[in-house]
């Protein structure tokens, strides 16, 4: 099912754009928080500062070290919905109810998140350019040094609308 570009975000990393399919049908509130975020251009220039090989990259902390926020926590939104390949999902403390900015993109099947963790959307093109995100450290959790940033990040309807540079 393909989302409305209100739905949609777009997600330019160096190697490409990755578009996002939102689900607000699993997570609302996340899913109106990420795009009031967007609209602001909080993510931008934003790090990917825990990147696991085979596992996950998570982005969205102005510190650049996982332990920032937007300043505006989630209640948990959990789903059944099954953590594979190209899933988003909201970062978060021990505290089901800490997601605020930060996220992560699946890079393969991850069960054990299962019900854990509030998924938003979906990668729909682009996985690609997130398996080309520099990866971190394993025997420091992920910790990537010199890491990728995020270029943009745009509401797709936005993005369309925007004057085209000559």
């Amino acid at each position: 099912m393909a989302a409305s570009l209100d739905d949609t975000i777009y997600l330019d990393l160096p190697a490409g754009r990755v578009v996002i399919a939102m689900r607000p049908d699993l997570a609302p509130q996340t899913c109106a928080q990420i795009k009031r975020l967007v609209r602001q251009g909080f993510y931008n220039g934003l790090t990917f500062h825990r990147v696991i090989d085979g596992f996950m990259a998570q982005t969205g902390d102005p510190k650049g070290d996982g332990t920032g926020g937007s300043g505006h926590p989630l209640k948990a939104e959990f789903s059944s919905e099954p953590f594979v390949r190209g899933t988003v999902a909201m970062a978060r403390t021990s505290d089901p109810n800490s997601a605020d900015s930060q996220f992560f993109i699946v890079l393969g099947a991850a069960p054990w998140l299962d019900g854990k963790y509030t998924i938003w959307g979906e990668v729909t093109s682009g996985m690609e350019y997130v398996d080309q995100i520099k990866k971190g450290d394993p025997a420091d959790n992920g910790k990537v040094t010199n890491p990728d940033k995020i270029i943009r990040m745009q509401v797709a309807a936005d993005a369309e609308k925007a004057p085209q540079k000559p």
